[in-house]
Order: C-alpha cells, then sequence, then structure tokens
C-alpha cells in the first residue's frame, strides 16, 4: 500500500521553523494501530490523516480529521489542521478558499486569507486555580497566576522569565493535563509562550495552536481588545495571529512546505 506523506513548517513564513507536521491523505481509515505506527515512524509532534467526508453546501468538500503525536491519538491540534488545510489548498486542487474538517473537537474550518491560513477553533476557557506542587517543582520558577483549562497555563510577568524556564521534563508529565503553557506580556508581540506536553510524547512543542484556544480568551480580557500577536518562543520560534470571538478563536499564520512523498506499508 502506498500512502501520500507531506511535511509543512506551520506557523512560519521560513522553512525550517514553526512546527513540522506531517500530512496523510487516505482513502479510508487504517486500523489505529497503524496509524500510531506512523506517526511514532515520523517523529514530529502531530502527524495528520484524513479521509473525504463528502460534499457540503457550495460545493466545497468537508473531511475527517485525526491528529496523532509520536505517543498517542489527541483531540485538538492546530498546526497540523494549517498544515492540512494548506496541502489541501496547494496540492489538492481547491478552488475555494475554505475547508471543513469534522474532528473529536467538532467542526473546524480553515479559511485562506491571503498568505495567511486562518484555523476557526472552539475557546477553552481557563479558570484560575491553586498551582499544584508538581507544576512548581516542574517549572522551578513560580508564576503570577495558574489558569487550569485543557492544559495548565503559567502566567508569568516577563518575557525574559519564560525565556529562562528550564523544566523538568518527568515532573510535568505526571501533571493531570494535556500539557502546560507558560506565557507573559512580549517585547514585539501583545504575548509569548511556550508548551510543554512530555504526556503526549512531546517535551517542548515548537508551535501550539491549540494553546491560544485558551491564551486568546486570556489575554483578550487583559488587554481589553479582541485582536492579538503572539510569538512562541521556541528554539524553532513561530507566530500567530489571533481574534477572539465569544466561544471561538480564530488563529491564524503561514505554512511552508518542506517534503512530499510516499509512505509504503506492506500489503
Amino acid at each position: 500500500m502506498r500512502i501520500p506523506i507531506f511535511q509543512v513548517d506551520a506557523f512560519t513564513g521560513t522553512l525550517f521553523a514553526g512546527n513540522p507536521a506531517a500530512v496523510c491523505p487516505l482513502e479510508r481509515w487504517l486500523d489505529d494501530r497503524t496509524l500510531q505506527a506512523i506517526a511514532a515512524e515520523n517523529n514530529v509532534s502531530e502527524t495528520a490523516f484524513f479521509i473525504p467526508r463528502g460534499p457540503t453546501g457550495e460545493g466545497s468538500l468537508a473531511y475527517d480529521l485525526r491528529w496523532f503525536s509520536p505517543a498517542t491519538e489527541i483531540d485538538l491540534c492546530g498546526h497540523a489542521t494549517l498544515a492540512t488545510a494548506w496541502v489541501l489548498f496547494h496540492r489538492g486542487g481547491r478552488a475555494s478558499d475554505a475547508v471543513t474538517f469534522h474532528s473529536k473537537s467538532g467542526p473546524l474550518t480553515v479559511t485562506r486569507r491571503g498568505e495567511l491560513l486562518e484555523l476557526d477553533f472552539p475557546i477553552s476557557a481557563g479558570a484560575p486555580c491553586e498551582a499544584p506542587g508538581l507544576l512548581l517543582e516542574g517549572l522551578g520558577t513560580a508564576p503570577r497566576e495558574v489558569l487550569a483549562a485543557r492544559d495548565y497555563v503559567a502566567v508569568y510577568e516577563s518575557e525574559e522569565q519564560v525565556r529562562a524556564i528550564q523544566p523538568r521534563i518527568e515532573t510535568l508529565a505526571a501533571l493531570d493535563r494535556r500539557g502546560v503553557i507558560v506565557t507573559a506580556p512580549g517585547r514585539r508581540a501583545d504575548y509569548v509562550l511556550r508548551f510543554f506536553a512530555p504526556g503526549l510524547g512531546v517535551a517542548e512543542d515548537p508551535a501550539t495552536g491549540s494553546a491560544h484556544c485558551t491564551l486568546a480568551p486570556y489575554w483578550s480580557g487583559r488587554l481589553g481588545r479582541a485582536r492579538l500577536t503572539a510569538h512562541q518562543l521556541s528554539t524553532r520560534g513561530a507566530e500567530f495571529v489571533c481574534e477572539h470571538h465569544g466561544d471561538r478563536v480564530a488563529i491564524a499564520g503561514r505554512a511552508v512546505p518542506y517534503l512530499e512523498g510516499t509512505i509504503e506499508l506492506p500489503g
């Protein structure tokens, strides 16, 4: 069996930056064990798999979309969704400027707006909470406040504090949330972030679109405006433009292709 594979650097306009995502178009779903084995072999933060769902309004096509880290299936992934949309727009012959994906997190639309691809995602609002001991131990520096949502969010006073964190990955892996977001006001952007998800097999994620489902509502409320810019302070770096709309958030960024090839599976 031969499966096309694309690798796309997401949330960047520069090759070898942002977050590399693997994208595999399928005609039908393979068994979960095979999907997980492919994701582990790819060994990037996430591999996206999608199949056609059928025609929807205005003659467009919708797709079923799933994401796997090297260790497990996940319920929401921003950068691999952006990468999948890039593949459909640039390699799939799509004339329309929007595509809808059906996922474990509900329907997700991606719209092409010039050079930007804009994700429409549900928010995951954070609630203030007492900082778990494992979180403080794992980060090594106490934040000014902690929120709990899909992930823990540790809010710091400055970009320099976020850059300086040297996490204890084994400790953070023992927490009861998907991952840990650390954030602060930015110098060249409205806010900055880093993201650690060792429980998913990702020690530090280069670019995390889904983190803005929590961060955009928080920073929008704190700064008093809906439209925001963000930088992810990973080694590769990433850039985002976000806009908070009630129970949804628009998360926009660029994408750059890296490779195209074919996976060979035994018949």
